[in-house]
């Protein structure tokens, strides 16, 4: 049959609108069979599906584009409308099938009683729609084989307590930091004018995300250890990247207020990333991946920072943490000597 997309798309509106849904489906279907993409037919196709009782048909549909729809801002009027409720139908549904999995998951939870499950949790948010996924992005050298964990199990860092011990004292000397107004704070964000800065523009040179090193690069500062020899002393205890020329980085990373750091991966899976909160006023968040944290000083966390992450301090205050360059304890010995070797 020949005709354009948007013909049969008129088509099938009219044919719905006098309640033949049946034929305003065939009428979608030529319209998406000459042209697959063609955003007003997906839509119309997904409701009319809803409207014939096909519920698990149109939400089919809706999941397999919607996620990649762009910023719909550039859309007209009436197609935002029709991408708002294809996506509160599907966020419904997902709202849904969490809580089917959710009683699922407690009957198996009371068949293995102590079972960890946090895994399966994770899996029944994905597999009901609430869970996106994320994968290692290395902006450097990715290790084949590492699991993607956004933030690893303490039991990988038996050192992680004696670390959370030594807080009080490496706060200390934190504070006496800010209290000299110390001059070795400096811009995390250092791109040449010459660099294209992305999402770190804003960032780009700005004292609102300030960095004090102990270790840089792979090189220790000895005057910065020495003037804070708590924390390079606790950090020294930790097994600490050791890569020539990249690792470890040690450093104080200061947030001032009203600051928000942007979605943004590190360069290796081979390292693992160790915060230790050090000054967290309410309003601090950071996300790892789909789970989103809250700070809370004296207890760290590890994270593979090479899968998407961002932090937010929405306090009128700053906040503080000291952040540590880890192995990946994943890596057996000689994996470690191969990465020192190829870097």
């Amino acid at each position: 049959m020949s005709g354009t997309p948007m013909a049969f798309l008129n088509r099938a509106r009219e044919q719905s609108a006098a309640g033949h849904d049946e034929a305003a489906l065939a009428s979608l279907n030529e319209a998406l069979a000459r042209q697959a993409y063609f955003l007003p037919a997906l839509l119309a196709k997904g409701a009319v599906l809803a409207k014939l009782g096909r519920d698990e048909e149109g939400l089919a549909l809706y999941r397999a584009f919607l996620p990649s729809l762009p910023d719909d801002s550039g859309f007209p009027e009436p197609i935002r409308a029709q991408i708002a409720e294809a996506r509160a139908w599907v966020a419904a549904d997902s709202e849904r099938r969490g809580d089917a999995y959710a009683r699922a998951l407690a009957e198996v939870a009371a068949a293995f009683p102590g079972a960890d499950l946090r895994r399966a949790e994770a899996f029944a948010a994905q597999r009901a729609g609430l869970r996106k996924i994320y994968v290692q992005q290395p902006t450097g050298a990715h290790f084949p084989f590492l699991p993607a964990i956004e933030y690893l199990d303490r039991a990988h860092f038996p050192w992680l307590e004696a670390l959370e011990r030594e807080t009080e004292a490496i706060r200390e000397e934190l504070l006496s930091l800010w209290e000299e107004e110390d001059p070795n704070f400096r811009p995390y964000v250092e791109y040449d004018p010459t660099m294209p800065t992305n999402q770190w523009a804003e960032l780009n040179h700005s004292p609102r995300w300030s960095a004090w090193f102990l270790w840089e690069d792979g090189v220790k500062n000895v005057v910065n250890c020495a003037r804070c020899p708590a924390t390079a002393a606790a950090a020294g205890r930790v097994p600490l990247l050791d890569i020539p020329g990249k690792g470890p980085t040690v450093m104080f990373s200061v947030l001032q207020p009203n600051t928000r750091i942007p979605p943004h991966t590190g360069s290796t899976n081979a390292r693992i990333t160790v915060h230790l909160p050090l000054v967290v006023p309410d309003g601090c968040r950071f996300r790892v991946g789909a789970e989103t944290r809250q700070w809370r000083e004296g207890e760290a966390w590890a994270f593979d920072d090479t899968i998407e992450h961002e932090a937010w301090n929405d306090s009128p205050h700053p906040r503080a943490i000291l952040i540590l360059d880890v192995w990946n304890p994943l890596l057996s010995e000689a994996e470690r000597e191969a990465v020192r070797r190829i870097g």
